[in-house]
């Protein structure tokens, strides 16, 4: 376990960094980007978790296996989401004759 010690005033102002990043998920909804939309949005949510899971959880400060496993974590969440998105995206390939 990390023994680092984390002072308030980081802890508050990731929090506030949430907020704000809450409050621009918010105002990007009601903007129309067209396509971009989701990406926008998307963005916004991996910094937000990105912040949350360094600061957080306290992976910045922890040891190299650490994060070594959280790295693996997101590549089997990489690939589990393209593997949904190839079945999904090939199922128009299907022609269907009654």
């Amino acid at each position: 376990m990390s023994e680092h010690i984390v002072s308030k005033k980081t802890y508050y102002t990731i929090f506030f960094a949430l907020l704000v990043g809450t409050a621009l998920t918010v105002a990007a909804a009601f903007v129309n980007l067209h396509n971009f939309n989701i990406v926008v949005a998307l963005l916004i949510a991996a910094v937000k978790a990105t912040l949350v899971i360094l600061f957080f959880m306290h992976i910045k400060y922890s040891t190299r296996l650490t994060k070594l496993w959280v790295a693996v974590g997101f590549i089997w969440l990489f690939i589990m989401l393209s593997i949904t998105l190839t079945d999904y995206l090939s199922r128009a390939w299907l022609v269907y004759k009654p």
